[in-house]
């Protein structure tokens, strides 16, 4: 049975589902909403967890080791139910266990723990992933939060993405889902990007490089979210075309190549653990006072 629990620290109010361990609202103590509501005319979707891989595989089927295994969009863990395992005002911690559901399509025994902690005017996010098994496990991982667009109070305002870095990470696009090879020009001048809708006509604007560890998302002399990524060299930024929402998307891990093959090893970015090993992955927003 989905349930949900809210977590509250006085200036921070966040809500998770346990189906996907799934954030389903971020509130500043003002009542302020800054998550993407998951309105299904346009994305049912609010901040959904990636794994065992990022983006499509072809045909949506995985292979591993030469075998062929049925694999949906950006993997399972979305759609499963979590457990909740540690939880208090500030924090809750959620965990999927691998069984025989997801050996079917992953046969590998791992653990996938999801945290989400408030710090003041801060949320984490940490995702830790554990391999249980015997053997060498490969795996894609990613967050896909949804943030509104426009801001809270910046109805009609410019808004803008800056790379705390200031660089201008080339473009890449997706074709029939996969990560097409044609490199464009980085839509980043000095590091800022003015965003418009039409900027998503042609998909996710996908970066698989060189946009650093930290962004802005706000609106001159407006109200400003503040990231912060750990251990997650990709990024994303995407949208329905028009729709109230952007979508700010750290990953370890990607669609698979066009015309490439359907094996988990050879996607781009693939992460691996040895048997006993554990690794963490994480994202922090800072909302304004």
């Amino acid at each position: 049975m989905t349930e949900t629990i809210r977590l509250d620290n006085g200036e921070l109010s966040v809500e998770v589902s346990s189906l996907g361990a799934e954030m389903q609202s971020l509130a500043s103590a003002d009542g302020r909403q800054w998550l993407w509501n998951g309105d299904g005319e346009w994305w049912s979707g609010r901040s959904p967890i990636l794994f065992p891989i990022v983006g499509k595989a072809p045909e949506d089927t995985l292979a591993i080791d030469g075998k062929a295994y049925a694999m949906k969009q950006h993997g399972l863990a979305r759609r499963r139910e979590f457990a909740l395992i540690d939880s208090a005002s500030d924090v809750c911690r959620h965990q999927l266990a691998a069984d025989d559901e997801t050996m079917a399509s992953y046969p590998f025994d791992f653990r996938l723990e999801l945290e989400h902690r408030l710090t003041g005017r801060v949320l984490t996010v940490t995702a830790t992933v554990t391999n249980a098994g015997s053997e060498s496990m490969p795996y894609g991982i990613g967050f896909h939060p949804a943030f509104l667009w426009p801001l809270p109070g910046a109805t009609g305002l410019p808004h803008r993405i800056t790379l705390e870095n200031g660089k201008e990470p080339d473009l890449f696009r997706l074709k029939d889902g996969m990560l097409s090879p044609e490199k464009h020009l980085s839509p980043f001048i000095g590091g800022h990007l003015m965003l418009e809708h039409r900027q998503f006509e042609a998909d996710a604007m996908i970066f698989p490089e060189g946009a650093g560890d930290g962004l802005t998302y706000d609106v001159a002399e407006g109200p400003a979210l503040k990231f912060s990524f750990r251990n997650l060299p990709n990024l994303a930024l995407w949208q329905k075309p028009g729709a109230p929402f952007i979508c700010i998307e750290p990953w370890h891990g990607m669609a698979a190549h066009l015309d490439g093959s359907a094996e988990l090893t050879e996607r781009p970015f693939t992460a691996a653990l040895a048997p006993g090993e554990k690794a963490s992955y994480g994202f922090s927003v800072e909302l304004p006072a």
